[in-house]
């Protein structure tokens, strides 16, 4: 089951936002030896957006986030940010990228983690304790990161990520391991810093979640880009009515 709307959701039934282009994903390919994992893969980040990455399980969701950062150059392909082509080693200055299943710092405390992280990228004891209490984290600030929970630990994480200054912020798979509430409650703390102008690219495997917190949506099967746009902009490529789910629409799409 999904979690329910979060109270400051966007309606991505909405027509399309019109905002400006600020990260251009061009013919994005990836190979390992014969293997393909990404295939040509183009599409935009609008500024201030909450984009979707949505695809099953081995589709490619991962390796494009990783080539997109810089973490695995793309065999081929480019991506530009404000119209020039950043080479990998430089995007770590306009984005900032949180990997699925990232395990730093073991031993130290969710403090010492949510400190230094505030300290290293200069942001104030204001918008640090505001995270803290956006995301539940008050009652885990003494506990060390390798004892928590995977959902407790991914809120840490979430926390890190939303500390960080660059423009765009990359989380992979934010909501796994959260429970109803906590997913609910999440989304709205990303709905908010989108709504103040922060740029965010999720990759999501439940397509109920990317739903209700996306404003668009890239379709991701077999390493290929099968659609992008608004929900409404994917139902009619895929002719399919108002009642068309998402599901709905990636079946038909790909």
């Amino acid at each position: 089951m999904s979690a329910p709307p979060p109270d400051a959701a966007p309606d991505i039934s909405l027509p399309a936002l019109n905002r400006p282009v600020d990260v251009r994903v061009e013919g994005l390919s990836k190979r390992y030896g014969p293997f393909w994992a990404l295939r040509d893969a183009s599409f935009d980040v609008h500024a201030g957006e909450i984009l979707g990455l949505i695809g099953p399980n081995g589709s490619g969701k991962t390796t494009l986030f990783r080539s997109v950062a810089g973490l695995a150059p793309a065999t081929s392909g480019a991506v530009r940010h404000a119209g020039a082509v950043i080479a990998p080693k430089h995007r770590k200055h306009f984005l900032y990228f949180v990997p699925d299943g990232i395990r730093p710092w073991p031993d130290q405390t969710v403090d010492w983690v949510l400190r230094f992280t505030a300290g290293l990228h200069g942001a104030t004891v204001q918008a640090r304790d505001e995270i803290v209490e956006s995301l539940g984290l008050a009652s885990l600030l003494g506990a060390r990161l390798r004892e928590l929970s995977k959902g407790e630990h991914r809120r840490v994480m979430l926390a890190v990520g939303l500390l960080t200054p660059q423009p765009l912020l990359m989380l992979d798979e934010p909501f796994d391991g959260l429970d109803l509430r906590q997913t609910r409650d999440v989304m709205s703390v990303l709905t908010a810093h989108s709504r103040s102008g922060r740029t965010l690219f999720l990759s999501i495997h439940q397509l109920g979640d990317a739903a209700r917190i996306c404003d668009r949506l890239v379709l991701l099967s077999d390493g290929r880009v099968a659609g992008e746009g608004t929900l409404d902009e994917l139902r009619a490529r895929a002719n399919l009515g108002e009642a068309g789910s998402l599901e709905d629409v990636f079946l038909a799409l790909t």
